[in-house]
C-alpha cells in the first residue's frame, strides 16, 4: 500500500533530510523506524530536503508498505521508535501514482526573527537572534511584496544546486510582528511558492532584513531579483530561524 506520512521535527542537532554517511538526518530516522513493519527495507521520499538545523511543521513522505496495516498502526509503530524531537503527525493511504516530492504543488515556509536585546532561552534554536535595534518591519513588508509573482531567482541561490532553472514563481510573500508565546519581540515572515531553491528563503531573509536595518530601500529587493546576482544579496540566514510550514497537493486523493 501507498502512504502519505505528515511530520514534525526539531532540526535541530540533525544533518538535515536526506541520509548522508555520516551524522542523524530524517530521513535515515523514519527509514530505520519503518524497517521493522515491513519485509523489506523501507524507501522515504520527502516532499523537500530540508537543511541541517531546520525544521517542520508540516513535511511530508511517501512510502510503500507490501504489508497492510491501518493507519493509526503506521504512526504509533513509527513514532515509538523515533527520538521525541521527530513526529509522524498522520499517514494516509494514497494512489500509486502519489510522490511526496513529484506531487506537491506548493511549498510553504515560515522564518522566525527574534528581535531583542535578551533571548528567550526557549526559543534559542528556533530563531535568528537580532538583538537591536529594532528592525522596520513595515519596510520589510514593503520589501517582501517585490518577491510575489513569477521570477528568475538567480540572486537568492547558493551554490550547489542542481536544478535545471532557477525560476520559480512566489504565491505569497509578507512580514509581519507578532507577540512570542512567553512575550518577547517577535518578527515573521511567511512565503508560500511552487518551489524554492537551495537556501533561497534564507537568502531572501537575509536581504530583507538589509532593508529593515535600513541599509537599503524596499526597492532595492527588486533591484536585487532582476540582477541575477548572489552578490547583491544579503547575507543567508542561519537555519534555525526556518520552518517548512506544509506542503501542497491540488488533486484531491492526494
Amino acid at each position: 500500500m501507498h502512504v502519505k506520512l505528515t511530520i514534525a521535527y526539531d532540526g535541530t542537532g540533525l544533518v538535515g533530510w536526506q541520509r548522508q554517511s555520516t551524522g542523524a538526518s530524517i530521513q535515515a530516522l523514519l527509514e530505520d523506524a519503518l524497517a521493522p513493519l515491513d519485509d523489506e527495507p523501507v524507501v522515504v521520499h520527502g516532499a523537500g530536503r530540508t537543511d541541517a538545523g531546520v525544521h517542520a511543521w508540516g513535511q511530508v513522505a511517501s512510502i510503500t508498505l507490501h504489508r497492510t496495516m491501518t493507519m493509526n498502526a503506521v504512526v504509533r509503530a513509527v513514532n515509538v521508535r523515533l527520538p521525541l524531537s521527530v513526529r509522524v503527525l498522520s499517514a494516509e493511504e494514497v494512489g500509486p501514482d502519489f510522490h511526496a516530492r513529484f506531487s506537491a504543488s506548493s511549498k510553504s515556509y515560515r522564518y522566525r526573527i527574534w528581535n531583542g536585546p535578551v533571548l528567550d532561552p526557549f526559543e534559542r534554536d528556533f530563531v535568528w537572534h537580532i538583538a537591536g535595534p529594532s528592525l522596520d518591519v513595515r519596510a520589510m513588508a514593503d520589501a517582501a511584496t517585490h518577491l510575489i509573482g513569477r521570477h528568475d531567482f538567480a540572486a537568492f541561490q547558493s551554490a550547489g544546486g542542481d536544478v535545471e532553472t532557477s525560476v520559480r514563481t512566489i504565491h505569497a510573500s509578507m512580514v509581519t510582528a507578532a507577540q512570542a508565546p512567553l512575550g518577547g519581540p517577535l518578527i515573521t515572515y511567511d512565503v508560500t511558492g511552487d518551489g524554492f531553491l537551495r537556501h533561497m528563503v534564507r537568502a531572501m531573509v537575509g536581504s530583507l532584513v538589509e532593508v529593515g536595518r535600513g541599509y537599503r530601500s524596499a526597492e532595492w529587493l527588486a533591484d536585487v531579483l532582476r540582477s541575477k546576482d548572489r552578490h547583491r544579496a544579503g547575507r543567508t540566514a542561519p537555519a534555525a530561524g526556518l520552518f517548512l510550514m506544509s506542503v501542497g497537493y491540488q488533486r484531491p486523493d492526494l
